[in-house]
């Protein structure tokens, strides 16, 4: 009999043995560097000569590994592999799927801190927030094998004499699964084992910043016993292998995670109808936001700084639901913003390997290139007061210092546009009613925080602040797999709402059968 979910708890790496085997499990990460890896297609392993190659974003010298590139060839084998396994695989009981995620739950709690130090070094996440990674991981095979088992069974209907009525979820057929950089196994899993555990096969195409620790999860699932076909991996060019497996007829949903461009961009593809398609692609997409924290004149200034300056900064503000806006009430607003800026200051930033340093790398290159921009616009737009700056390292990594902007408009380019990076803009409002007026002036609505003791005005921003995850006195990132179900409005997507009752409703559709006897 299975135990009533519970989410996977976190490694206290403060405690010696934690620590000491963290470490250990960097080191065996690291005697695997380098290592060419295939795709996978209907079991079988298929290389390219083309390599994608993941490299260390604090030592870009250092090479992760090297994965074959699919192109389009690969990618038409991939579908009709997954077309193939989907015959069989549609007609698993639901109780009998679910166990594979199980399996896979328990191989990844097994594997906890390898699987983070993957992290560690191919996208710079600090120990805790690889950690964290890999607990949401554990947690979306718990919870989606549980959710199979209880839509397995039989959903309640009005009686109506004579008749035997009844309605059941069925899969959909083959999906595209595109998972982002940022979480790099969760998200992945997340949406993978929602299509594969609902009786869907998938084409998994994993970001070209992180097919090593997309790999992990191949294999992971391999041992678990999923039947050959039902995942396939191929790594690719977006704009290639992702425009051509979204377009394809056979190709039933995609589920995305990722930008707003590329996000519509998938949308507008998904929506034109193929020659020989029979059926509306469903697009199930997670596109970002530009997310706030408003605090009110009452609060404990203290208490707000630091959801900030976590909200803002953790994963070096590389979250779809980091703080990128904090909006202070004209009362409390000097007083709030020292606060802030003293506890930036303070954060440690250098390569994650060390477990002290809080701020590691950004992603990549062009991400940093970016970022920098960003900040020197911000420059104009408001007042610097702290950071601003490239952190520049012997290995070259993509370093950048938190960065706090203040007296910025709410209508700025940098108040306005996902920076994506350690970028904090402090905006001054009149009044609370204006405070929300600024929190909803964007095109985004994923997450959003508000500190008050005022109980009117926390009712009010339920009501009022537009986001699908509205947090009330704490931080606005971090939510828990079946705690905070997550999925935003507007242009953050399609509000899906991952980690939830309803997600799997998504990779299914509902039949009702009728029988008169």
């Amino acid at each position: 009999m299975l135990t009533e979910f519970r989410n996977e708890p976190f490694t206290d790496f403060s405690q010696p043995d934690n620590e000491k085997a963290m470490a250990a499990a960097i080191a065996r990460v690291r005697s695997q560097l380098g290592k060419q890896h295939p795709l996978v297609v209907g079991g079988e392993r298929l290389e390219t000569g083309n390599w994608i190659v993941s490299t260390n974003p604090a030592a870009p010298g250092e090479v992760i590994g090297k994965f074959a590139r699919a192109g389009s060839a690969e990618a038409e084998m991939a579908m009709q592999a997954a077309a193939k396994a989907f015959q069989e695989w549609k007609r698993v009981p639901g109780h009998e799927r679910a166990r594979y995620l199980f399996k896979a739950a328990a191989l990844m709690r097994a594997r906890k801190l390898e699987l983070a130090a993957w992290m560690v070094l191919e996208i710079g996440k600090n120990w805790a927030e690889a950690d964290g990674d890999v607990a949401e991981a554990i947690d979306f095979c718990e919870f989606y094998g549980r959710e199979m088992i209880r839509l397995s069974q039989g959903q309640p209907l009005t009686p109506y004499a004579g008749e035997e009525n009844e309605l059941v979820y069925i899969p959909l057929g083959v999906g595209i699964v595109i998972p982002p950089w940022n979480f790099p196994l969760a998200i992945l899993t997340g949406m993978t084992t929602a299509s594969i555990v609902c009786g869907n096969t998938v084409v998994l195409k994993p970001s070209s910043e992180t097919p090593a620790t997309a790999f992990q999860f191949l294999s992971i699932m391999e041992e678990a016993g999923l039947p050959p076909g039902v995942l396939n991996f191929v790594p690719g060019a977006g704009s290639e292998v992702g425009d051509y497996l979204v377009g394809h007829r056979q190709t039933r949903f995609i589920a995305f995670t990722g930008s707003k461009e590329v996000g519509l961009r998938i949308n507008e593809l998904a929506a034109r109808p193929q020659k020989g398609q029979i059926w509306i692609k469903r697009v199930i997409a997670e596109m970002g936001g530009k997310d706030a924290i408003i605090v009110d004149r009452d609060v404990d200034p203290d208490l707000a700084a630091e959801g900030i300056a976590a909200s803002a900064f953790g994963f070096q503000g590389q979250k779809c639901s980091a703080c990128s806006r904090a909006i202070l009430h004209k009362d409390i607003y000097d007083q709030v913003l020292a606060k802030v800026v003293e506890r930036t200051g303070k954060l440690t930033m250098g390569p994650v390997e060390d477990r002290h340093n809080f701020l590691g790398p950004v992603s990549s290159k062009s991400a940093y290139g970016s970022i920098l921009q960003y900040i020197e616009v911000g420059k104009k737009e408001g007042r610097l007061a702290t950071g601003g700056e490239p952190a520049p390292t012997p290995e070259g990594g993509f370093f950048i210092k938190p960065t706090v902007i203040a007296d910025v408009s709410p209508t700025a380019r940098i108040a306005q546009e996902e920076i994506f990076g350690p970028v904090l803009s402090v905006i001054k409002a009149d009044s609370w009613s204006q405070a929300l007026e600024f929190a909803n002036n964007t095109e985004f609505g994923l997450t959003g925080a508000a500190y008050s003791r005022n109980r009117r005005h926390l009712e009010q921003a339920r009501q009022e602040f537009h986001v699908g995850n509205l947090y009330l006195n704490r931080k606005c990132t971090g939510a828990l797999v079946g705690v905070h179900p997550f999925g935003g409005f507007n242009m953050s997507g399609t509000d899906s709402k991952g980690g939830g009752r309803d997600y799997l409703l998504l990779f299914t559709q509902a039949k009702a059968i009728s029988e008169r006897y």
